[in-house]
């Protein structure tokens, strides 16, 4: 059974800083893409960042430049640094991998991100 584990979310000002983390119960490496979800009180989740198998990484345009995911294959762990935060960045962030065939997708239960003003 995969299991996904988030941590580092909290409280920052704007401008701020965070790095969450996101711990896999097993080698990432049997994944193939994972990404960053997010989800505001009253929206759909939606997609912050995801990183592929090999490494390549993508983004929405309006994130560009802010946030930076990345995977640590050693540690079996999935990071996203975020930079320059706004409170419109308030959300819950869950973490995504989808096995190699992108038959299965796994979430973890997500870490409160709350920027204040």
């Amino acid at each position: 059974q995969v299991q996904l584990v988030e941590s580092g979310g909290g409280l920052v000002q704007a401008g701020g800083s965070l790095r969450l983390s996101c711990a896999a119960s097993g080698s990432i490496s049997s994944f193939n893409s994972m990404a960053w979800y997010r989800q505001a009180p009253g929206n759909l989740r939606e997609l912050v960042a995801v990183i592929s198998h090999g490494g390549s990484a993508n983004y929405p345009e309006s994130l560009k430049g802010r946030f930076t995911i990345s995977r640590d294959s050693t540690k079996n762990t999935l990071a996203l640094q975020m930079n320059n935060l706004k409170p419109e960045d308030t959300a819950v962030y869950y973490c995504n991998a989808q096995n190699l065939l992108g038959t299965r997708s796994y979430w973890g239960r997500g870490t409160q991100v709350t920027v204040s003003s």
